[in-house]
């Protein structure tokens, strides 16, 4: 039978109290986390957002009735807990903020009572998806999706605080708009006052921006819901929360160094990552003739290598009709055994011909596998020869008609390693 917490007020939360607080009497509520009966006491782990508290219920300081309660506590009960601190009897725990203390119970309530939980709540749970949404609000309990959710609010509030002590104001725009020609579809939403009409949900408060730089707020910051009618993708969905700012009577190095001392500042205090200024940049040609992608990773290390003029004049007509139609032809390493090579050569033959990769083996110079079949006679080593190693490298050589055709190289690289262990380097290193 769940109690009344009526005359109770919680001191602290769970992980907040410390060996500082010893001799202290507390009152903590949460949910039980685990339960341990060794007869003649009970340890019980207190559960919030905070983190764990380990409880321990004697008879004789509870009370025999306070121990019966005590017995049919179970996972996911929600109790409150009046006690003394003390230092912990048995060894220390230092995975665990309160690893150094516990709490001998003095009184106890149980405020709701539990049925046995549908999937342990813990982290890294390997539930299905479909019965953690069932169940979310017992998903949302778990310790790292807590901390996440932590996470996200203390960034909010770090991003406030530091465009509040950069001018700028933050002003909320509408949701209900009207639809305006922008990058994706809008989500309508019919009006029941204009029989007929609809209100479109925001892509972005881009127009509300604009309007309110021409009125003289020259420094607008907001952290928006945008909607987006558009596919699932990596980085999109319907639903998403961006930082929005605009600024009047700058240039573009003044947006830039806003926006760079915002991310260090978020990084420094959120995570404790110190990051140094100014940030790298990258011009477009450079990043797309390195990595083949307008926003590289730059940890990527198969970077694109031009080998046109190596391959000019080959006799492969693969290779002479991409640079004869402008297109170029640019060189990635990868390594994999030979058996592997020759696999993922055949598998490529069978896929749409516009798009496949060109393999060469190189053992010591000399060419193996399909290309010696395809070109004439020559020799391959320079194509090597940037990353050659003493026992012999494998290459791969990937047509580009233009300079926006052709898959991602980050998807390349990554197909590479997933279907065939293709192990993607930059530096020297031998292939042994």
């Amino acid at each position: 039978m769940a109690e009344s917490m009526q005359g109770l007020k919680r001191s602290c939360r769970c992980a907040e109290t410390s060996s500082q607080d010893i001799g202290k009497t507390v009152t903590v509520m949460g949910w039980v986390q685990r339960r341990r009966n060794l007869g003649a006491l009970i340890f019980v782990d207190v559960r919030d957002r905070t983190g764990l508290l380990q409880v321990v219920f004697d008879e004789k300081s509870v009370g025999s009735e306070g121990f019966r309660k005590a017995e049919s506590i179970r996972n996911e009960f929600v109790i409150a807990v009046v006690g003394k601190v003390q230092k912990r009897a048995a060894a220390v725990n230092e995975q665990l903020k309160t690893g150094e203390i516990e709490l001998i119970a003095e009184q106890l309530r149980i405020l709701s009572e539990s049925e046995t939980p549908p999937f342990p709540v813990e982290e890294n749970s390997q539930t299905k998806d479909e019965l953690r949404l069932k169940y979310r609000y017992l998903d949302l309990r778990r310790p790292d999706l807590q901390r996440n959710l932590m996470l996200r609010s203390k960034v909010a509030y770090l991003m406030r605080e530091f465009m509040a002590e950069e001018g700028f104001l933050e002003i909320e725009t509408p949701i209900l708009c009207k639809s305006t020609p922008e990058g994706a579809r809008d989500y309508l939403v019919p009006s029941r006052i204009h029989p007929g009409g609809f209100y479109a949900l925001p892509q972005s408060p881009q127009l509300y921006k604009q309007l309110l730089m021409c009125s003289g707020y020259d420094r607008y910051f907001q952290i928006a819901k945008c909607f987006r009618d558009e596919d699932l993708r990596a980085d999109r969905q319907p639903e998403f929360t961006q930082a929005d700012m605009e600024l009047s009577f700058v240039d573009m190095d003044d947006v830039i160094d806003v926006n760079e001392r915002l991310l260090a500042y978020v990084f420094s205090k959120a995570v404790g990552v110190e990051v140094s200024l100014p940030l790298p940049r990258m011009p477009w040609k450079e990043a797309m003739d390195r990595f083949g992608s307008d926003k590289p990773d730059t940890r990527f290390g198969m970077e694109l290598k031009d080998v046109s003029s190596i391959v000019e004049g080959c006799g492969f007509g693969v290779f002479t009709g991409a640079l004869s139609n402008g297109g170029s032809m640019q060189k990635a390493r990868a390594r994999c055994p030979g058996r592997r090579l020759t696999s993922w050569w055949s598998m490529q033959r069978d896929m749409e011909r516009r798009a496949w990769p060109i393999c060469l083996s190189m053992r010591m110079g000399h060419t193996s596998l399909p290309l010696q079949n395809l070109c004439q006679k020559r020799s391959w080593a320079p194509l090597c020869r940037p990353w050659m190693g003493s026992r012999g490298i494998c290459c791969s050589l990937r047509r580009i008609r233009t300079r926006l055709y052709g898959m991602c190289l980050a998807r390349f690289a990554w197909s590479l390693r997933r279907n065939w262990g293709f192990w993607i380097q930059t530096s020297t290193i031998s292939s042994g």
